[in-house]
């Protein structure tokens, strides 16, 4: 695990298109730019899990708002390539995340998640993260109607 870099972003790119291409993972139809990829997170709060040298997996935290009452309050968003799933990888990029975070004084990561993808729902659960509800219909892929289910973790050490 490493912080994520400028130079990943070819891999990085390569394995948020693959979440993209599995239906279940994002709104997104394609890969931003890294510009604004960049422009989007929050600097302190990128990680890169390796393996060999390359970049199997990514966690990176967004602002929700710039106002300063929600200062405390970050999106999480985490990806891990089709070749490493299901060997603990998510686990280690959440573990980097919710660690930095804290440190930061960022008491409360917050997502979305399909319904359907029941593994990010499963790892995100074993991590503390609570689901809030579901928003119903609440945006469309493919001219299909996805249902969101928003997800929160409040930290413990950050008060």
């Amino acid at each position: 695990m490493r912080d994520l870099r400028p130079g990943d972003w070819p891999e990085v790119a390569l394995i948020f298109e693959e979440g993209i291409a599995t239906g279940n993972a994002t709104f997104e139809v394609e890969v931003p730019s890294w510009e604004a990829w960049d422009a989007a997170h929050l600097a302190a709060h990128r990680f890169a899990a390796e393996r060999e040298s390359a970049v199997v997996g990514w966690v990176a935290l967004a602002p929700v708002s710039a106002r300063c009452c929600y200062a405390g309050v970050a999106e999480i968003s985490a990806y891990v390539g089709e070749e490493a799933r299901r060997q603990g990888v998510g686990a280690e990029l959440l573990s980097a995340a919710i660690e930095s975070s804290e440190r930061a004084g960022i008491w409360t990561l917050q997502t979305g998640v399909f319904p359907e993808n029941e593994a990010s729902l499963g790892l995100l659960r074993r991590f503390g993260f609570r689901a809030l509800g579901t928003q119903e219909r609440i945006g469309r892929l493919h001219g299909v109607w996805r249902d969101v289910v928003l997800l929160e973790r409040r930290s413990e050490v950050v008060s």
